[in-house]
């Protein structure tokens, strides 16, 4: 593709355009950042809608005013989202209806655990376990609890659904109705096999079709997105998490992705065959003509989550405490540390598992107590995966957390597997920005670096104790 392609990222604390060459070199970024407002209990967890298409709109402003100055033209662009998060809005005039529940909203769970007895069937259908972090039981709750929610229903004028389909409303000319496989899937009334909305979880939830968005591929002719640079089409929605694998490059089948941020996720592609993995997540990855990507996925919610809390219990920074475990302040036996900030993930799923340490440290020692556990978590989560395809060959690992040099060594250790960094700081937009480009074209996979597993003994028998302790937590 030649000319430039525009990725637009829309995260938890910012919303971000950036621009990228025909050579895949990122040559301006904008970053807005995004408010988000949280009840005490911290049940409660939303964006103001307005605001946060508001910041969308500056951000993509700001880049393409520049681009239209520098003579780039702007071929296409890409949208990437928080999977999770949901809206409401006036199907004919994109008016917000309700705030923007944040994917870490738990406001409902309370009725959703009504739903118990159906969670096997629930998994097998949806690839997701039963939980509130899902879209299903937010948008049960706005069309019970918010009135000009209720009010649109009624007066057949309301769409409902994942944040993407809201800013492709807002964004594109003609205000398309549409959903991406990516965020589609995660409001947990999608089937993957079939790739479209599924009748009886509709009727589970109590969401009617008539409100939810056209399911389309991940690429697709979403829109035109008007820019001071002109018309740009929109021709990739997708997923944060899910667009984060094809920053390296085409999906490999001996790899597995890490990508470390406030939770940590890793995951497994799949060609055209839904993952036989029950104690994990399963979704689509990418669609088009040609085929469907699946992905196996394990979640770690408490990844820099963790270390901020434990910060802030010590009264320090995350950045602090880092740099005491780089300086190697945590020691050589630092104590276990319980991991269930945010609730336990995958494989466990314990959504109110109360985290907690094991035994006496430093502040560092602690600090480097939650980066083992996080790499503890994800060794539990690489032994579901290995078992899902032929042997794995090495890890791809992206985030913030990637630039502790002591995470990467510990999971190289633990996972027996090398590890390769990537230098590129903007993994999701990159893989975004690579799918708008297209198959056809051959960017370079970038600078990074490479731990190569080593035995560590001590460490092994860390990880033993905390594995024997887990099942009686």
């Amino acid at each position: 593709m030649s000319g430039h392609v525009l990725a637009i990222d829309q995260g938890g604390h910012a919303s971000r355009a950036l621009l990228f060459d025909a050579a895949g070199r990122v040559v301006d970024l904008e970053s807005v950042p995004v408010a988000t407002d949280r009840s005490a209990d911290g049940l409660r967890v939303e964006h103001d809608a307005e605001a946060l298409v508001a910041s969308v709109r500056n951000a993509v402003d700001a880049v393409a005013t520049r681009a239209a100055a520098a003579r780039r033209p702007i071929t296409a662009a890409g949208l990437a989202t928080q999977r999770s998060s949901i809206a409401c809005w006036h199907r004919g005039t994109g008016a917000a209806l309700a705030p923007i529940l944040s994917w870490q909203d738990r406001r409902h769970a309370a009725w959703l655990r009504g739903l118990e007895p159906r969670r096997d069937w629930l998994r097998a259908r949806t690839g997701l376990v039963l939980s509130p972090h899902y879209g299903a039981s937010k948008l049960r709750w706005c069309l019970e609890e918010v009135p000009a929610v209720r009010a649109a229903a009624e007066a057949n004028t309301l769409a409902m659904g994942p944040l993407a389909s809201f800013l492709l409303a807002r964004l594109l000319d003609g205000r398309p109705c549409l959903a991406d496989p990516a965020n589609a899937s995660r409001t947990q009334r999608w089937d993957p096999a079939r790739r479209d909305w599924d009748e009886e979880l509709l009727a589970l939830f109590g969401v009617p079709r008539r409100v939810l968005p056209a399911c389309v591929d991940s690429r697709h002719d979403f829109g035109v997105l008007a820019t001071p640079a002109g018309a740009v089409p929109l021709v990739v929605t997708t997923g944060d998490q899910s667009a984060v694998p094809f920053a390296a490059g085409p999906l490999d089948p001996v790899a597995a992705y890490v990508n470390a941020g406030t939770g940590a996720f890793v995951q497994r592609a799949l060609r055209d065959r839904v993952p036989a993995a029950p104690r994990l997540l399963a979704s689509v990855v990418w669609s088009d003509a040609q085929g469907v990507d699946y992905l196996a996925e394990g979640t770690v919610n408490g990844a820099a989550a963790a270390l901020d809390g434990l910060a802030t219990r010590e009264g320090s920074t995350a950045a602090a405490l880092l740099a005491a475990v780089e300086a190697g302040a945590g020691g050589a036996d630092p104590p276990l540390f319980l991991n269930g900030v945010a609730g336990l993930g995958s494989p466990f799923w314990v959504s109110d598992f109360p985290s907690r340490f094991v035994g006496e440290g430093t502040p560092a020692a602690r600090a480097l107590a939650v980066i083992e556990s996080i790499v503890f978590l994800l060794r539990v989560n690489l032994d579901e995966l290995r078992a899902l395809g032929p042997p794995l060959e090495r890890l791809v690992l992206t985030g913030g957390l990637a630039a502790s040099a002591t995470f990467c060594r510990r999971l190289a250790d633990l996972a027996g597997l090398p590890v390769w960094r990537s230098a590129e700081t903007e993994a999701t937009a990159r893989g975004l920005a690579r799918l708008v480009a297209g198959p056809a074209v051959h960017w370079e996979a970038g600078a990074g670096e490479t731990w190569h597993p080593r035995p560590d003994p001590a460490f092994t028998r860390r990880f033993e104790r905390w594995r024997a302790l887990m099942p009686a937590a």
